[in-house]
């Protein structure tokens, strides 16, 4: 798997690569601002890119800008912001266009690298990783509340954990309930939001997106 880092730190950044080479990770690029990131995009064409939101010049949302308009430019590039912020602005836009490879998580808070590898390797296989306290943010910041309001608490409690990026046996296990539950809250939550099965669409990645614009 090929992966392109931007950080602007020089000791994380060296650090993630030393640690993505160590586990078979083929970094394409480790650069430190937004326009690097971009000109390493073009050249090597990475499944995946480790985006830190607050880069050169100004340090505020460079790498979450260029986030959304590298996923504009290349649809199947797989984004892991991995920041020490929470920034609402944009990330929104980043989740609603096209959530699959998408992953947000905070550098604090990711205390084991299995974690993290497994994060990585989700988002670059087109699924989802987003950190709890990401997803009450970006919860709170929107205004519309009625689709969910179609869903149980149970039902809720499921979506939120799988706009995690959980898998059904993590989230039994998080819920202490079977996975089957699971699967029946999973099938319901489809059936309310009207996402027939489709070999286009990832319904798993509609539903989060229907939760997190909701």
């Amino acid at each position: 798997m090929q992966v392109a880092v931007a950080e602007d730190s020089a000791v994380l950044r060296d650090g993630l690569v030393q640690l993505l080479v160590d586990r078979g990770f083929v970094v394409t690029a480790a650069v430190g601002d937004a326009e690097a990131l971009a000109r390493a995009i073009e050249e090597r064409r990475p499944d995946v890119a480790i985006v830190d939101i607050r880069m050169p010049p100004s340090f505020t949302d460079e790498g979450l800008r260029a986030a959304v308009e590298l996923r504009h430019r290349h649809p199947g590039l797989g984004i892991l912001l991995f920041s020490q912020y929470i920034e609402t602005r944009y990330a929104a836009d980043l989740l609603a266009d096209g959530a699959a490879g998408v992953g947000y998580l905070l550098k604090d808070r990711v205390a084991d690298v299995a974690d993290f590898v497994d994060a990585l390797t989700r988002v670059a296989s087109g699924g989802t990783a987003l950190d709890p306290e990401v997803v009450t943010q970006l919860l709170g910041s929107t205004r519309r509340r009625d689709s969910v309001a179609v869903l149980s608490r149970r039902e809720r409690e499921v979506l939120s954990l799988m706009a995690e990026g959980r898998s059904n046996v993590a989230i039994a296990e998080q819920l202490v309930i079977s996975e089957g539950a699971v699967e029946k809250h999973v099938a319901n939550i489809f059936v309310k939001f009207d996402l027939p099965v489709s070999a286009s669409d990832h319904r798993r990645v509609l539903a989060v997106l229907r939760y997190l614009e909701s």
